[in-house]
């Protein structure tokens, strides 16, 4: 696998009440990905980026939402999000070294 496109893959963490809510009980971690990334792809790249080991990869395709701006009706992009779980004995700390 191209390392250029494992770097890629990965946009960014998303952190929503939901997404706490899963890595504390089950180890899961939600990323936004592109939207054209498959799940050994993500797989690899978490691996490569976080040095630790991924047991399943679970993807969603967000649809965007329809919204008004004023008179003028527009749409937010579609999207994609990953649910990462880890191997037992492994963590990802995104708040650095508090």
């Amino acid at each position: 696998m191209n390392q250029v496109r494992l770097m890629q893959i990965l946009r960014t963490p998303h952190i929503s009440e939901k997404a706490l809510r899963v890595a504390d009980n089950q180890r899961q971690f939600v990323f936004k990905v592109m939207p054209n990334a498959t799940k050994p792809e993500i797989k690899q790249a978490v691996e490569l980026l976080f040095k630790v080991k991924v047991e399943q990869v679970q993807t969603v395709r967000v649809k965007g939402k329809q919204k008004n701006f004023g008179r003028i009706k527009g749409k937010r992009s579609d999207w994609k999000k990953a649910y990462v779980k880890l191997q037992e004995g492994f963590d990802i700390n995104f708040r650095g070294s508090e």
